[in-house]
């Protein structure tokens, strides 16, 4: 069912904070002014799962309850135009992880059982965590690790110190009884604690463990992806709103990861490690559409799709005492992470890597950095098991954004013959009028770029 909300496109953007106005235009000046710490900072990238933007309470007109990540909002420079990788999990994260396209990777379906082949980084892959590795820093990482089965693939292989993870969704029947790997030791968990609430206390013994040495530390948080599992009385707050069962137990999912981020956070305060932290939130993609449709403002779609919905997400970076919280409009790029640490953490030592496709977006954080030049087009392209040209597939170049229709999650019968549309998200942020046919010359030309460019992303998958 269509979960409405007295939000309108209108009021799509955060909700303003105090001062913002000022801040925006005094940005510039407050910048200049930024002290760097002389340390290198600690890292930690927090990933939730199917998690939209709409699900942000400062969003959705308090259909959920978020209070730490609309603060961490509040003091974060946050990316109104962020996109995952990937309209689905597994190659989000690759290009997360690798700074690069999922299809270079290796990494382009979902089910690593069926497909392990191609839901595995290929080994001559670096990581962000290698790159941490190689400059001295603590690794680690909590959570899901959907990033390739077998021993080799494994996340203690990647670049990752210690890691306390479960590889996919067999490892999860619900978030009440599943399996987490404590380095490599796999251990079982029935009645023992909320799955998020293990992965928060992981996340926390972690951090203390290396409070006094740099480290990095990737969360990568299961809620709100299915199975849907939340305690009752969390559950039973979202029912009372009238909410269906399927989008309250989302809502309580979601809860209780913000819950579990606010110890996180807390923690760093206590530590005094606030100040010498990036903090970074975002989902790896968007809503999971076999829940039920719920609240994602004007945002069409939904995960496994490539409009606005399937991959717009949620993208914050705090950095306490350091970066002036702003909002920015520009878009950025799962594959532009790994660049931007690398930049803003000195990471200079170890494997330089493969080419990245991403760029540092630094300069879009603080002007102590160097101007954020980005590529001119952005690409994406998924369907099930081995990607298919004609299937789901998207460039955006500006405001223009071409589109490959969206066909199905399941495997294709074939190549698609639907025609490419057009869009130009600055007057139509819902995708909801194809103007090819006004713009065919602008047509083509995108559609060429992304016809060359996924031939030759797969001639290196393939290689």
């Amino acid at each position: 069912s269509v979960v409405s909300s007295s939000i309108t496109s209108s009021k799509w953007k955060p909700a303003s904070r105090p001062g913002m106005n000022k801040v925006a235009l005094l940005l510039s000046l407050l910048l200049c002014g930024v002290s760097f710490s002389a340390e290198r900072p600690n890292v930690i990238i927090i990933l939730a799962d199917d998690m939209a933007v709409g699900d942000l309470s400062s969003i959705n007109g308090g259909l959920s309850s978020t209070p730490t990540l609309d603060a961490m909002a509040e003091s974060s420079v946050v990316f109104e135009n962020a996109y995952a990788g990937s309209p689905v999990c597994a190659p989000s994260r690759a290009a997360f992880l690798t700074g690069r396209y999922p299809h270079r990777t290796g990494s382009v379906t979902l089910n690593q059982i069926k497909h392990p082949e191609l839901t595995r980084l290929h080994l001559d892959e670096t990581t962000i965590a290698d790159r941490f590795q190689a400059n001295g820093y603590a690794t680690g990482i909590v959570g899901k690790w959907h990033s390739g089965p077998g021993a080799e693939y494994a996340p203690r292989k990647r670049g990752f110190d210690e890691s306390v993870v479960f590889l996919d969704s067999t490892d999860v029947e619900t978030y009440f009884n599943y399996r987490l790997e404590h380095n490599d030791v796999l251990r079982h968990y029935g009645g023992e604690g909320y799955l998020t609430d293990i992965l928060t206390k992981e996340a926390v013994d972690f951090v203390r463990r290396h409070e006094n040495e740099p480290f990095f530390l990737h969360l990568a948080h299961y809620a709100p992806h299915r199975p849907l599992s939340a305690p009752d009385e969390v559950t039973a707050r979202y029912l009372n709103k009238g909410l269906d069962e399927n989008i309250a137990q989302v809502y309580a999912m979601v809860e209780i990861m913000d819950t579990g981020i606010g110890v996180l956070l807390d923690e760093l305060d206590a530590l005094g490690l606030a100040e010498n932290t990036i903090v970074i939130f975002a989902s790896d993609n968007g809503p999971d559409p076999l829940v039920g449709e719920r609240f994602n403002g004007p945002l069409r779609g939904a995960k496994y799709e490539v409009t606005e919905g399937g991959i717009r997400v949620p993208f914050f970076v705090r950095w306490s005492g350091t970066l002036a919280p702003a909002p920015r409009s520009e878009p950025i790029h799962f594959t532009d992470i790994v660049p931007t640490l690398v930049e803003i953490c000195g990471l200079e030592k170890g494997p330089q890597g493969l080419p990245l496709d991403g760029v540092s977006f630094a300069g879009l954080l603080s002007q102590d950095y160097g101007a954020c030049t980005p590529p001119p087009q952005r690409f994406w392209q998924w369907n099930r098991k081995t990607p298919d040209m004609t299937h789901n597939a998207a460039v955006r170049e500006g405001d223009w954004k071409l589109v490959k229709p969206f066909v199905t999650k399941n495997y294709p019968k074939g190549p698609s013959e639907l025609p490419y549309q057009l869009y130009d998200l600055s007057t139509d942020p819902t995708e909801s009028n194809d103007i090819s046919a006004k713009h065919p010359g602008i047509t083509d030309r995108l559609a060429k770029q992304y016809e060359a460019w996924f031939r030759e992303v797969e001639a290196e998958r393939v290689d």
